[in-house]
């Protein structure tokens, strides 16, 4: 039997930025704690992502305290989980999603806009703020934090294998930027799974990830390219 192993566990603190590598997490009902509990906002509050600021992707978080650090090049800042807040509801968005956050308070959010060269705000999404999945997928009233559809995002590394086969360069997994990655199976066996268990966490696998630009930038450099959409479109539409 070709068995399945967690092989990697991932979460985003900060929507759009660099991901933390962990080898254990709680899972919340919005998703592994910590995942996308904060995002950046622009002047009009509507989220800021990497497919339209790619530099957001030099951000790169690290547990470090009580907190997170966060490296800019040779610029950090230390962000505590117990953070104060300006108690000012902002109504913000994920795509067709609307919700209420809450702007972190103190020099964060000058600290954003002077590194990516633009006015921005860093906001907290609170545990208890609502925010449910797509109707159509829901089960049992599910809620999700600032991902952009669903709590978790799970991949295997055969299905990344075969892409690489296909690709004159091979990607690292970061570029899709999973939850959970596991080990043996077959490619994209994935697509079909629906009830499945992580340990003692039982999941169901709703649908397939929307496909995503972000998949084409390098997060080591922001830089952009055309794969691996280019060779995906030709296989995986």
């Amino acid at each position: 039997m070709n068995k399945r192993i967690l092989s990697e566990i991932w979460i985003y603190p900060i929507k759009s930025l660099g991901g933390i590598r962990l080898s254990s997490s709680r899972v919340k009902e919005k998703g592994l704690i910590y995942d996308r509990r904060w995002m950046l906002i622009n002047e009009e509050n509507v989220f800021m992502t990497q497919r339209i600021f790619r530099k957001m992707a030099l951000f790169k978080p690290s547990f470090k305290g009580n907190g997170f650090e966060i490296r800019f090049g040779e610029d950090t800042i230390h962000l505590p989980f117990d953070h104060k807040v300006i108690d000012i509801p902002i109504e913000t968005n994920v795509w067709d999603d609307k919700f209420v956050a809450l702007e972190v308070e103190g020099i964060y959010s000058s600290w954003f806009s002077q590194r990516l060269g633009m006015n921005c705000r860093l906001v907290f999404f609170p545990e208890g703020n609502s925010r449910p999945v797509d109707p159509t997928y829901a089960v049992n009233d599910e809620q999700v934090s600032l991902a952009d559809a669903y709590p978790l995002l799970i991949i295997g590394q055969s299905s990344l294998n075969d892409l690489n086969g296909r690709l004159k360069e091979s990607l690292p997994m970061n570029r899709f930027r999973p939850n959970l990655v596991f080990t043996g199976g077959e490619p994209f066996e994935e697509d079909t799974w629906k009830n499945f268990r992580v340990g003692s966490n039982r999941f169901l696998g709703v649908k397939p990830c929307s496909r995503c630009i972000v998949i084409t930038i390098n997060q080591d450099t922001a830089e952009q390219g055309k794969e691996p959409l280019a060779t995906l479109s030709d296989y995986r539409s």
